[in-house]
């Protein structure tokens, strides 16, 4: 065991728990990561921009998204992924696939055991053999009914204290809540009454990392995560986790630093794990979960789906270029995970700050009008605000602002073209890629918003769908793939490559991006509106002893002029065609 690793452990550990004996903590952690018969890296991997390429890319999914009643879910979903996916995306995050009582899989009961109506591990690591394979860590909290809190209520040790509780009494005002429901839970317990902490739901009870060895078991689960297979560890609400009466329990300094405690046991590990938080929160508040490349390796890029969503419904990416051109690159070692949809919906909450008010009520009533629906959370003053658009991103594209109903499908794979053009590393759910439409009867018979974008094909209706070349949802899955096919052959879109965005006029959405060795350039040119456009060349500075192609036409582009660009296209303009 090196000195390293024990000693920057232990100043970690004093930063959380300096009231405990941390020596004795640091040797429980390492042997919770490093079990009897294993051992870490002699040195610790440094911030490198290796650990991902162009060629990267995430589906989002359920591992039952896909059924027929008689197949395992997971086993359709590998075969889906093998036939429809192989060579075009490389990575599959499956959503919880734990068994759960509520909320699709985070209100977990059991952490070490695959959901039986899914599959086994078995089928998880055959996933994982041929996909880089992401796995949540729902780290804030645990079902109501599991293994752990029934534990807890019986008096059980070590979970009798793994439980956050508080006072009705408590000054808990200046709580940040992403819900509506009571924060405290009365609970009956053999030691009397109760009132558990719910940040989410009352089926969802948060746990108390004030007590160390509720840390040491989830160590202990991400090691089982990592023995399997999975390389991406998404840390679910880890936001949320650290919690103290009398402040908005919210990116707490202990928080970060049990992050920094995560990524320095996975920067000593042998196998290579990726950290990726999941933050749900405006601008600054998320980068903060960078750190100073000591904490998450990757974090989503959260105010991408409003922006996009808004650029796309109004034909003008105003609100999105000038996001776009203050955000900083990501840190040596780090990357964005870029977005535009998941199984949540569309998050408003990052967008506080860049649209005015008015234009989130003009996208709300838009979605509203296209049967999508809004979930609300409180605020400290007894208010509610928005919190997300419940709603796929592809049905939410179906008209605009003015009304404009044409060009569904080429408006939506614009906006996934932006997805892809952006430095860091592309992902997308599955709803995306299929062209899914809205669930209603899905909200109806579960009773919840999210069901809307949650649907479960039937796996033959799909494959009859996708082999029809005239449907939305081969149209759409083709497009995307094709598009993503060409993107990992360019070295400009590797997700640390040089970006800038361009002055361009607000029907054209453009960036330019440049490889390490500067030896090939992307201009990234998305005409978000139903309008033709002209480009002026002078304003993209093309080299004029440079042949430029546009790589999805295929079209030569001329150093001089005007690039012309039919409604919602978009252009990859580049010096240097890549085909191996």
């Amino acid at each position: 065991m090196t000195k390293k690793l024990k000693d920057q452990v232990r100043a970690i550990l004093y930063r959380v728990y300096p009231s405990l004996d941390c020596d004795a903590l640091t040797d429980a952690v390492i042997d919770a990561f490093w079990p009897w018969g294993t051992a870490p890296r002699k040195r610790q991997r440094q911030p490198s921009n290796n650990l991902w390429s162009q060629r990267d890319a995430v589906l989002i999914t359920y591992g039952n998204s896909l059924l027929d009643g008689v197949h395992k879910p997971l086993d359709l979903l590998h075969d889906f992924l093998l036939r429809r996916l192989k060579g075009v995306v490389n990575g599959v995050h499956i959503l919880p696939f734990f068994p759960y009582t509520s909320d699709d899989g985070f209100a977990v009961t059991d952490f070490r055991k695959v959901d039986p109506a899914l599959g086994d591990w078995p089928d998880i690591e055959r996933i994982g053999n041929d996909f880089h394979l992401m796995s949540d860590l729902v780290l804030n909290h645990v079902s109501s009914q599991g293994t752990w809190f029934n534990a807890y209520r019986q008096g059980q040790e070590p979970y009798d204290k793994f439980f956050f509780e508080a006072s009705p009494d408590d000054d808990l005002s200046a709580v940040v809540r992403p819900r509506t429901t009571p924060l405290l839970q009365e609970v009956e317990t053999s030691m009397g009454k109760r009132h558990v902490w719910c940040t989410f739901s009352h089926d969802q009870i948060d746990l108390d990392y004030s007590n160390p060895d509720v840390l040491l078991e989830m160590l202990r689960i991400v090691r089982l995560h990592v023995d399997k297979g999975v390389r991406i560890i998404r840390l679910d609400a880890v936001a949320f986790l650290w919690k103290e009466v009398g402040t908005p329990s919210i990116h707490m300094p202990q928080t970060h630093a049990i992050i920094q405690l995560m990524r320095l046991l996975a920067d000593f590990a042998h196998e290579t794990v990726i950290l990726l938080t999941e933050t749900n929160v405006p601008k600054a508040e998320n980068l903060s979960y960078f750190g100073q490349s000591n904490e998450a390796h990757s974090i989503y890029n959260f105010p991408l789906p409003p922006l996009i969503l808004h650029a796309m419904l109004s034909g003008s990416s105003r609100y999105l270029r000038t996001w776009q051109a203050a955000m900083p690159p990501a840190p040596p070692g780090c990357a964005y995970l870029n977005f535009s949809a998941s199984h949540d919906g569309i998050g408003m909450r990052p967008a506080e700050g860049l649209l005015p008010d008015s234009e989130i009520v003009r996208m709300i009533n838009t979605v509203q009008s296209q049967g999508g629906l809004v979930s609300m959370r409180s605020l400290p003053d007894g208010g509610q605000s928005v919190y997300e658009l419940n709603c796929g991103f592809f049905p939410a594209m179906a008209r605009t602002f003015g009304g404009e109903t044409d060009l569904h499908v080429e408006r939506f794979i614009a906006s996934q073209t932006i997805v892809m053009s952006l430095e860091g590393v592309p992902a997308f759910y599955i709803h995306s890629m299929l062209a899914t439409p809205n669930d209603h009867d899905g909200v109806e018979r579960r009773g919840m918003n999210r069901a809307i974008n949650r649907h479960r094909w039937d796996y033959s209706d799909l494959t009859r769908l996708l082999d029809d070349p005239s449907t939305q949802h081969a149209r759409v899955l083709g497009a995307l793939s094709d598009r993503l096919r060409v993107r990992a052959k360019q070295p400009a879109f590797h997700p640390n490559a040089t970006q800038f965005t361009l002055p361009l006029e607000e029907r054209v959405f453009g960036i330019w991006r440049q490889s390490h060795d500067r030896r090939q350039s992307i201009f990234a040119l998305h005409n978000v509106s139903p309008d033709s456009v002209e480009v002026p060349c002078e304003t993209l500075n093309l080299i004029a002893d440079e042949n430029w192609t546009d790589l999805l036409s295929g079209d030569i582009i001329a150093s001089a002029g005007t690039i012309q660009m039919h409604p919602y296209q978009c252009r990859w303009v580049t010096n240097l065609p890549h085909e191996a």
